[in-house]
């Protein structure tokens, strides 16, 4: 069972200054690219240590796509992942003179994660601090476009149940049942331990199988073991 299934990135606006260069402005969109954009050879030549540093459009036409999409799964909508998409690309580009050729796409994705993860503990905190201890959480009554492609594709009772995770849980299942990333590859993005990892997944797993036997009993979570 696909754990989410993507959705359509908005564009990505303009470069910030930084990393080598005045990246160019007004770049509002991204293109599906797996090669070299120029003739610089894109990211993956400047990964193996043998191109030249990427530009902002360079990062956004390669990336964009699988940046939003990662976003979005973690975040559950679009006004986050578009701000986590946008964030992540901000700080890449003016980390590009210190990165060290590896794993560009996992660069990525830890930035992205760690992003989500600091956004989401700074929330909690507010929450705290603001909200009544009555208060319940109001669902919007009219979903987006994008949560209607999500609802087409995966099913209603495991959206619901990947939302329910803790943060932590949901990164560590959605990297490895989402993204297929080795227990191994996650434990490096996120900088934990690979027990941790392993921990924080198969809890995960029996959460979402808890879950799914509560609401939809013709239903059960398999993941990718």
């Amino acid at each position: 069972m696909s754990v989410v299934d993507g959705v359509n990135q908005p564009g990505v606006a303009g470069a910030p200054a930084a990393a080598g260069g005045t990246g160019p402005t007004g770049v509002t969109g991204a293109s599906r690219g797996t090669g070299g954009v120029g003739g610089a050879g894109g990211t993956d030549a400047f990964d193996r240590g043998d191109g030249e540093m990427p530009s902002w459009g360079e990062l956004v036409a390669e990336h964009a796509e699988s940046v939003y999409r990662l976003a979005y799964r973690l975040s559950g909508n679009r006004h986050d992942a578009e701000d986590l998409t946008q964030e992540t690309f901000m700080r890449v580009f003016r980390s590009l003179k210190t990165y060290r050729p590896g794993t560009f796409s996992g660069w990525l994705h830890r930035i992205t994660t760690n992003l989500f993860l600091d956004m989401v503990r700074h929330r909690a905190t507010v929450r705290m601090e603001a909200l009544p201890e009555d208060y319940e959480r109001v669902e919007g009554t009219e979903p987006t476009p994008e949560r209607m492609f999500e609802l087409s594709t995966l099913d209603p009772a495991l959206s619901r149940a990947l939302d329910a995770l803790s943060p932590d849980f949901r990164v560590a299942v959605i990297l490895c049942d989402g993204l297929d990333m080795s227990y191994d590859d996650i434990a490096d993005t996120l900088g934990l331990k690979l027990g941790t990892v392993r921990s924080r997944i198969h809890r995960a797993r029996a959460q979402l199988r808890q879950s799914l036997e509560r609401t939809s009993g013709d239903l059960t979570y398999v993941g990718t073991e």
